[in-house]
């Protein structure tokens, strides 16, 4: 699945098509809100009321992605490859974690 790529090779570059500091900033809010998204729809399958929030919070969360490659003028890096889709995350804890 790596595709003969380390996980910091795919966060480096992951990280050139994130620059822009407003894009940067949108990815740090979208990619939680995206997480917790998930969280919030399997809670869902005992609380169906939750399903609402968890929509919200997801949708939310891309617009937060979209409007940062507004910004950087690229577009999202899954567009080329769908495993950067997994990516986000790890550059998002890297760059909690001052890695990235």
């Amino acid at each position: 699945m790596l595709g003969g790529r380390t996980s910091e090779q795919w966060i480096a570059q992951y990280s050139i098509s994130h620059q822009h500091r407003v894009n940067r900033a949108c990815h740090t809010l979208g990619i939680p809100l995206i997480l917790v998204s998930v969280a919030v729809a399997i809670a869902g399958f005992f609380y169906h009321r939750l399903w609402f929030y968890a929509l919200g919070l997801f949708v939310i969360g891309w617009i937060f992605q979209f409007i940062g490659h507004a910004f950087e003028g690229k577009p999202p890096e899954f567009f080329h490859d769908w495993r950067f889709l997994f990516v986000g995350v790890r550059w998002w804890w890297a760059k909690i974690n001052g890695k990235a």
